[in-house]
């Protein structure tokens, strides 16, 4: 049960910040601010409801596994967990609040843009490294 949740968490966070990457320089390319509106007030509600949980759960469920079993991926898993974490914690959860703050009052400045810009840096940084985490946590599905 507990790998069942660890790689639904782990899926589910992973496919959130896809879209939200996604969606995100999507609209920003395009320019339309009622576009820019729409998607920062649905990633920061409810797409944080669903990010949240699932990469907390993902988090949590991973560590407890790492106590346990020792090994060249699992260590990598492990020193790739805190820069997810802190990502996700410390600019990409904030941003995602902020921005949509700024896009709701139509604050499209210089401000905005730069913390788009690290938003989406950040955000790619993380959808690799929880993706490489997937891929070692298959091979060692398989071992």
């Amino acid at each position: 049960m507990k790998q069942l949740a660890h790689r639904t968490g782990a899926i589910i966070s992973t496919v959130c910040l896809e879209v939200f990457f996604l969606s995100s320089l999507f609209v920003v390319i395009q320019g339309e601010p009622e576009s820019i509106v729409m998607v920062k007030s649905l990633i920061a509600m409810p797409g944080l409801l669903i990010f949240i949980p699932a990469i907390a759960v993902a988090g949590a469920t991973g560590l407890s596994f790492s106590t346990s079993k020792s090994g060249c991926i699992v260590g990598q898993k492990r020193k790739r967990m805190p820069f997810i974490g802190i990502s996700a914690l410390l600019i990409l959860l904030p941003a995602a609040v902020v921005l949509n703050l700024w896009a709701s009052v139509g604050s499209f400045d210089n401000r905005f843009y730069l913390l788009q810009a690290l938003e989406l840096v950040a955000g790619v940084i993380t959808i690799v490294l929880m993706i490489m985490n997937i891929r070692a946590g298959r091979k060692l599905k398989r071992k």
